[in-house]
């Protein structure tokens, strides 16, 4: 273990300076190499022959002469300057294409269907020694299960974060009615009749089955009949094909489940507020060289995979934006 009190008797720039008069034995190329003055020098010559209680260094004609204690301790000093200068050295760019892991990111099962294939296929090409593994999750737990590492990120409508926390935007997510229109003879768009009289599937982890369309309903002073309700949006497809009923559901979803199963899409026939899907990660992976990576690929991915579902909405790069004298000013 280091003594702490022996380190806060010296100056780290009295050893750098001490290595360069080893090298140079001559206090004007030395002052150079510092760019000190040679005044400037000789006074930090002073303090470490004061701090060592040695001579260290014999003026003997134009050059210097190390004493044997300066002999002596110049290679561990060497090596430690050393160290400590590949220690904060810039560390090299992330190379997708030759890096080995595990990628673990946190989607809820909605934006899973949507980007987790593309996210997939494109790690394949960029880094193909690399895994994804993707964790379901509750949003509630969203932030407790970072903390613990389970992923790199988590894609969801999180809540406030915490201060160690950074919750980046990504894009607003508006709601669709899907149906299979073999079963409800509806034609697009729904009126607010025909989606108030159909029956209604809805997706709720707790088994909730009022949402904001009952509220936004109960102003236009309609109610909904909802006979379903699934913990999962896999659920739906399957379910929509074997009854008449209704799906109010994310944007991106709805198109992929029209295209797969042959659903039908509409607008709801009145405003719905729209959901801020964010990124959320860790403060402390904010400049990291591989997170930042994982991060600007998935922005890159969720905007290719919306824009050619159809979806009409902007990607923001908030989420994979560092900014040094933010994180400077957070520490």
């Amino acid at each position: 273990m280091m003594n702490d009190a022996t380190l806060r008797k010296i100056d780290l720039n009295l050893l750098l300076a001490f290595s360069v008069l080893m090298q140079e034995r001559n206090v004007s190329r030395a002052a150079e190499r510092l760019l000190l003055g040679q005044p400037g020098l000789s006074a930090a010559l002073r303090r470490l022959r004061e701090t060592l209680d040695d001579e260290l260094f014999v003026r003997v004609g134009r050059g210097l002469q190390p004493t044997p204690r300066a002999l002596s301790i110049a290679p561990a000093i060497e090596d430690a300057l050393s160290g400590i200068e590949r220690a904060i050295r810039p560390p090299a760019a992330f190379d997708p294409g030759s890096w080995q892991g595990e990628f673990r990111i946190g989607l809820c099962d909605n934006l899973e269907s949507s980007f987790f294939g593309p996210l997939a296929a494109r790690l394949r090409q960029m880094a193909p020694g690399a895994r994804l593994v993707s964790m379901a999750f509750d949003r509630r737990d969203a932030a407790r299960l970072l903390d613990e590492g389970a992923y790199e990120f988590s894609i969801s409508v999180h809540d406030e974060p915490a201060s160690w926390h950074i919750r980046a935007p990504l894009f607003e997510q508006t709601s669709l009615c899907i149906y299979d229109p073999r079963h409800l003879k509806c034609a697009a768009p729904l009126s607010l009749k025909h989606f108030a009289n159909a029956p209604h599937v809805t997706v709720s982890i707790e088994g909730t089955i009022s949402t904001n369309v009952d509220a936004a309903l109960a102003r236009l002073g309609y109610r909904r009949q909802v006979v379903a309700t699934a913990p999962r949006f896999s659920a739906l497809p399957m379910t929509l094909q074997a009854m008449p009923a209704i799906a109010t559901v994310p944007e991106s979803i709805a198109h992929c489940m029209a295209q797969l199963h042959n659903l039908a899409i509409s607008p709801p026939p009145f405003e719905l507020p729209a959901d801020p899907v964010t990124m959320l990660y860790r403060r402390v992976d904010q400049a990291d060289g591989r997170s930042l990576w994982l991060r600007r690929l998935f922005v890159d991915v969720v905007r290719d995979a919306l824009e050619a579902s159809g979806c009409r909405v902007g990607v923001s790069t908030d989420a994979c934006c560092y900014d040094p004298p933010v994180l400077a000013e957070a520490v």
